[in-house]
């Protein structure tokens, strides 16, 4: 019966057939494993070579990404107002012209997953490396492939809410990595571990949100449901982690003096500026 065809993972939803990228997995593969081959390529190419400051491309960037983010926030928000959405537990089915409202944002947000493989191209240009760590490459190469597999089996309903969320978040985090990338900008930007809070506070929201679907069900696949959870459970633990590292170094960096290269380099932690010869320190 349909009960079977909700629950079962051979049933593509029509409602997305030919939109782009979609109907094959072969590129969103393909795109990963391309990006995952330039990490691994660009990091020994770059041994050699000297970091490029690449400002202008990261402030274009970090603008765009943020704008796009801005706009799949907005769009999610009165699209899922407009079909009424319940936020214990919403089907893929009851909202009509609004879930297809959801599938289309839903999309750019399966989209952007690829666009956001640049932070990381980013990151091997400018020699970054401590930058590149497993959170990082393990969240950006799951995401895109996750979300391709939710375009093609579920694309509304209950999927609308950990993208409003990040969505939002990331309009803060790109509007950081921007203004990061400015350095009279550096003194203002105290909120870095705020935002890294918000980012853990939206994983354990997604986390409750996910699960009141399977406490109160509607029809929204249950293997779907669990599967995000525990996706999102390898998510907080490697962002606890990754928190107390580097808070904790932080921390540490702050009570040494700050030694004569970073004076040189007109940096403190990679953050604060030398101002007329003082070092003015990076608030935390």
């Amino acid at each position: 019966g349909s009960n079977l065809k909700q629950f079962s993972f051979s049933f593509l939803d029509p409602r997305v057939k030919g939109w782009l990228m979609l109907d094959s997995y072969l590129p969103t593969l393909l795109l990963t494993l391309f990006y995952l081959f330039t990490l691994w390529l660009g990091t020994k190419y770059m041994k050699e070579k000297p970091a490029f400051s690449l400002r202008i491309h990261l402030i274009i960037y970090n603008l765009g990404v943020m704008l796009l983010s801005l706009y799949m926030f907005i769009e999610l928000v009165l699209a899922s107002w407009e079909g009424r959405y319940n936020l214990q537990c919403q089907n893929l089915h009851s909202s009509g012209d609004a879930d297809i409202r959801v599938a289309k944002v839903l999309w750019w947000y399966y989209f952007s997953k690829a666009i956001e493989f640049m932070d990381t191209i980013f990151f091997v240009l400018r020699k970054k490396n401590s930058q590149i760590t497993f959170l990082h490459v393990y969240h950006h190469a799951t995401m895109f492939n996750i979300w391709w597999c939710v375009l093609n089996w579920i694309p509304c309903g209950q999927s609308f809410f950990g993208p409003t969320l990040n969505s939002f978040i990331h309009v803060l985090m790109y509007s950081y990595y921007g203004l990061s990338t400015i350095p009279s900008m550096q003194p203002y930007l105290w909120w870095k571990k705020y935002l890294t809070q918000a980012q853990l506070v939206q994983f354990v929201f997604t986390i409750i949100h996910t699960l009141s679907a399977v406490v109160k069900p509607c029809g929204f696949p249950l293997g779907c449901l669990m599967f995000q959870s525990s996706y999102m459970v390898t998510l907080v633990i490697l962002f606890i982690n990754f928190y107390r590292k580097t808070y904790r170094k932080t921390a540490q960096r702050d009570e040494k003096s700050t030694d004569l290269k970073d004076i040189k380099n007109g940096y403190y932690n990679g953050y604060a500026k030398v101002i007329n010869g003082r070092v003015s320190k990076k608030i935390d």
